[in-house]
């Protein structure tokens, strides 16, 4: 164990994920295991609980996890193949705080990864790095032998947690619904859940295969949304559900084949819920379309600003005890008759009872919302020890002539419209987006934009889709 080396681009902004086999190895996950059942032990935790997503190196580091839990002392909840808001809730229904989610979300088959929950939610930032400081320190001890290891407790939670959500949703008639999981985890589950909510599920994809042969589980790109479009085109269904690998993020697609990105979902959510809480703040994520935050004011609620990043998001949600958030990347967090992690299977079940109480299609509901032209959201390569500096130099130029939401990047305010960039947790780019009333106001501010944005020699072309 001592030759361990640990890379240290593997411990991330939210989580630890990297290539299995070579960055992520049994040793890894037992140091990983070890090292964070001695942190638990410290707050007073005696068992632990672990889950795994469908991907090949998944068993395997699951188990190598569970052997450095219990060498740290720590008895151990074995849930087996779940998706993350499984794994969530089981922290819940078995009381047991510490937990590791072994999963690379919608990574490539290749990658793996450890999601490490303590306390309210999944640690993140600082906390990742402390515990990565933890394993370099731990990494001799750990060779030393240890005898009588606490017990391992199998549990198999699926039909619990789909029991908990029919106990909560209930439909007003049943709807028609095509369910991709791409061969992800959520294949394990989503079929059968909205079948017990009694809908009529069209199965695209619910095959659990860690290879994803038809196309990868990630709801948000277009290209994975094809056939999810085609199915219910050809099914008259009333709408598509469409998951990630572990089944915390969502995409939907409308009866007409139309997708509902995440910030027009959350408009949809809102109209139910912020009726029940006059007033309340309501958190947007700083890559959201103006329709959203006008919607928001009609429905009565305060609009407030708030970082992209699934892990911050939980925290402000629960920080100003909010009932409800969500981001463009379909991660939706509902306080609101749930827990406020971050669920597709409960957001996607949500959806189906809001739509069921209403006279019109999908379709027609979002037609009386303000209307914007937008770009996508553009990735520009730029080195990691770059992006701050440039960030710093976009909102310090724009600043001098308009208002700059800071939060999280630069949200620039023009008079028709917005324009932001702001720097990747994840990666080296840059990630941009500019929204506006018109065509052409929308050219005016990506020009702005990219005319700053090319004073920087570093930062790579951007091409706005």
């Amino acid at each position: 164990m001592s030759k361990l080396q640990l890379k240290p681009h593997v411990f991330k902004e939210y989580d630890i994920r990297g290539q299995a086999g070579t960055d992520l190895t049994p040793d890894f996950a037992r140091l990983l295991g070890y090292a964070f059942g001695q942190l638990a032990k410290e707050q007073g935790h005696k068992k632990a609980i672990v889950g795994r997503d469908n991907r090949t190196s998944s068993p395997e580091l699951a188990a190598n996890v569970i052997i450095g839990l219990r060498r740290a002392g720590l008895a151990v909840v074995d849930l087996g193949q779940v998706v993350s808001p499984v794994f969530y809730w089981a922290r819940l229904h078995y009381e047991v705080d510490p937990g590791i989610m072994v999963t690379a979300s919608h990574n490539p088959p290749q990658d793996n990864g450890f999601k490490i929950a303590l306390g309210f939610a999944t640690i993140y930032g600082a906390a990742i790095q402390d515990l990565r400081q933890r394993m370099e320190n731990l990494i001799d001890e750990f060779d030393q032998e240890v005898r009588g290891l606490p017990p391992v407790e199998e549990q198999r939670p699926n039909p619990a947690y789909i029991e908990m959500i029919t106990e909560k949703i209930k439909l007003d008639r049943p709807l028609k619904v095509v369910v991709d999981c791409g061969n992800g985890t959520a294949s394990d589950v989503a079929v059968d859940l909205y079948t017990a909510l009694g809908c009529e599920v069209v199965p695209l994809y619910c095959q659990s295969d860690p290879t994803f042969p038809n196309h990868h589980p990630d709801p948000v790109q277009p290209k994975n949304l094809v056939d999810l479009i085609k199915t219910v085109q050809e099914n008259k269904a009333d709408l598509g559900l469409s998951f990630d690998g572990d089944g915390d993020r969502i995409g939907v697609v409308d009866d007409q084949g139309n997708i509902l990105w995440g910030d027009q979902l959350m408009i949809l959510f809102w109209r139910e819920i912020l009726p029940k809480y006059p007033g309340t703040t309501a958190i947007v994520e700083v890559k959201c379309s103006n329709a959203l935050v006008d919607e928001i004011k009609k429905l009565g609620g305060q609009p407030l600003f708030y970082r992209t990043g699934h892990s911050y998001i939980k925290a402000k949600l629960k920080e100003l005890n909010a009932p409800f958030t969500g981001e463009m990347s379909g991660h939706i967090f509902f306080a609101d008759e749930y827990y406020g992690f971050d669920d597709a299977l409960y957001a996607g079940a949500r959806l189906i009872r809001f739509l069921a109480q209403q006279e019109q299609p999908l379709s027609q509901l979002l037609k009386d919302v303000s209307r914007y032209y937008s770009t996508p959201e553009v990735r520009v390569h730029c080195p990691e020890g770059s992006k701050e500096k440039v960030v710093e130099a976009v909102k310090e130029h724009f600043k001098k002539a308009y208002e700059v939401i800071d939060v999280d990047g630069a949200r620039v305010l023009f008079p028709n419209g917005w324009g932001l960039v702001r720097a990747s947790n994840t990666q080296p780019v840059l990630v941009l987006r500019c929204e506006a009333k018109t065509k052409d106001e929308l050219n005016e501010i990506t020009a702005a934009m990219e005319e700053v944005l090319q004073r920087f020699p570093e930062v790579g072309e951007v091409s706005w889709g």
